[in-house]
C-alpha cells in the first residue's frame, strides 16, 4: 500500500488548533503524509514546522479564490479532514465532484440566534451531509450531526497535548503569574471570553463584596474586547483581560478556581485543562460540559449569574470541597484518551475510508 496522504483543514479555534498540531505530528510519525491548510502566518503558531507536516496558507473565507486555493491543496489527497464548522463547509465545496472522502471533526457548537442562527443550521446541514464521517468530541455533538443529516457520526474525544501548556509543568511560576496579574493576597479566578460573558461580569459584581476581593482573569477577548473593557471600567469590576494567552496551563496552574459562564469556543478546552491540573471548576451547563466533567465540577444553570456567583463564593470558603473537586478532576482526566489513542483512532477511520480507494 502506498503512503497515505491527508490534508487537514483548520478553522482556527483554540481547541481544534491544539488537536491538529498533535494529530499532524502523530500521523507524520506513523508514516502518513500530512498537509495542513490554515490562514497565513498560523503554521508556526501551531507548531507545524516541528511536526514534519507541510503547511499551505489558505484564507479562512469561503469566496471563490479561497475555495480554489483549498481545492488545489487537496489535489492528490486520499483523505481530507476538516476541523470545525466553517472549515468543513469550505472543504466540502472544494471537494465537490471529487471522490475524496471528507472527515469532519466538530470540536464545539457554534451558538447564534435569529437570522445568523438559521444560517448556522444551514451550514451544519451542509457540512454534515458532505462528510463521509463526522467525529464529535461529545455525544451532544454526535447527536447534533445526526440530526443535521450525517451519514455516519461517531464519538471521538480529542486529547489535548500536554506540550500545549508549558507553564503547567512548573508550579513555581504560579507566584510570579499571580504577582504579574495583581492577585497576591487575594483569590485568583480564571475564565475565557465566550458567548454569554454578561453572566460572568454580573457574577463579578457580586464578588466585589468579598474580603479580599477575588481577581477574575479572562483570556481571549476576541471581538468582544472593547465592550468588555468599557463595562469593566464603568462598573469598576475586579476583572483583568489578559488577551490571547499562549500558556493557558500556566495561568490555570496559578488559579484558585476556574470559571466558565458561557458557551462556545474555549470553554471545553479550559474545562479539560482545569480538571487535568486539579483546579476546581465552576461551569454553566452548556456545550456538553456535564458529559465532559461529570461530578468533578460545580455545575450551574446557563445564564444564571446568581447561581454562578454563589457557587464560587461557597468554594472559596470551603478548602475541603476545593480539594475534593481537584482530586475528582484529576481522576476523571486520567480516564480520557491519550494523544496516542486519539491519533490511532483517527488513523483507523482514515484506513477504513481509504481501503476502497486502494483495494
Amino acid at each position: 500500500m502506498s503512503q497515505l496522504r491527508t490534508v487537514q483543514v483548520l478553522g482556527g479555534g483554540a481547541g481544534s488548533s491544539a488537536h491538529v498540531s498533535s494529530l499532524a505530528a502523530g500521523l507524520v510519525a506513523r508514516g502518513v503524509q500530512v498537509t495542513v491548510c490554515a490562514p497565513a502566518g498560523s503554521g508556526r503558531a501551531h507548531g507545524l514546522p516541528a511536526s514534519g507536516a507541510r503547511f499551505v496558507a489558505v484564507p479562512r473565507r469561503s469566496d471563490p479564490a479561497a475555495v480554489a486555493a483549498l481545492r488545489t491543496a487537496c489535489t492528490g489527497a486520499d483523505i481530507v479532514h476538516a476541523h470545525g464548522l466553517h472549515a468543513a463547509v469550505r472543504a466540502g465545496i472544494a471537494l465537490s465532484g471529487r471522490g475524496t472522502p471528507l472527515v469532519v471533526t466538530w470540536h464545539t457548537r457554534v451558538h447564534a440566534e435569529g437570522a445568523r442562527g438559521r444560517l448556522l443550521r444551514l451550514l451544519e446541514r451542509r457540512a454534515a451531509r458532505a462528510a463521509a464521517v463526522v467525529l464529535g468530541t461529545s455525544w451532544e455533538l454526535v447527536d447534533r450531526a445526526r440530526r443535521r443529516g450525517a451519514r455516519d457520526a461517531r464519538l471521538a474525544p480529542a486529547a489535548i497535548p500536554v506540550s500545549r501548556f508549558p507553564g503547567a509543568s512548573d508550579p513555581s511560576d504560579g507566584g510570579k503569574t499571580r504577582a504579574e496579574l495583581g492577585a497576591v493576597g487575594r483569590p485568583l479566578l480564571v475564565s475565557v471570553a465566550q458567548h454569554g460573558h454578561e453572566t460572568l461580569l454580573e457574577a463579578a459584581r457580586e464578588w466585589r463584596a468579598l474580603d479580599p476581593v477575588p481577581l477574575l482573569a479572562v483570556m481571549g477577548e476576541g471581538p468582544r474586547g472593547s465592550a468588555l473593557r468599557r463595562r469593566i471600567a464603568a462598573e469598576g469590576l475586579p476583572v483583568a483581560l489578559v488577551g490571547a494567552s499562549d500558556d493557558i496551563g500556566g495561568l490555570l496552574a496559578a488559579a484558585d478556581i476556574a470559571v466558565l459562564s458561557g458557551r462556545g469556543a474555549g470553554g471545553p478546552l479550559l474545562a479539560r485543562e482545569a480538571l487535568r491540573l486539579g483546579v476546581p471548576l465552576v461551569a454553566a451547563c452548556a456545550d456538553g460540559l456535564p458529559e465532559l466533567v461529570g461530578e468533578a465540577a460545580e455545575l450551574v444553570p446557563y445564564g444564571d449569574a446568581g447561581a454562578l456567583a454563589d457557587a464560587v463564593v461557597r468554594l472559596l470558603g470551603d478548602p475541603g470541597q476545593r480539594e475534593r473537586l481537584a482530586d475528582s478532576g484529576r481522576a476523571r482526566a486520567a480516564g480520557w484518551p491519550t494523544e496516542d489513542e486519539t491519533i490511532a483512532h483517527v488513523l483507523s477511520v482514515y484506513d477504513e475510508l481509504a481501503q476502497p480507494l486502494t483495494a
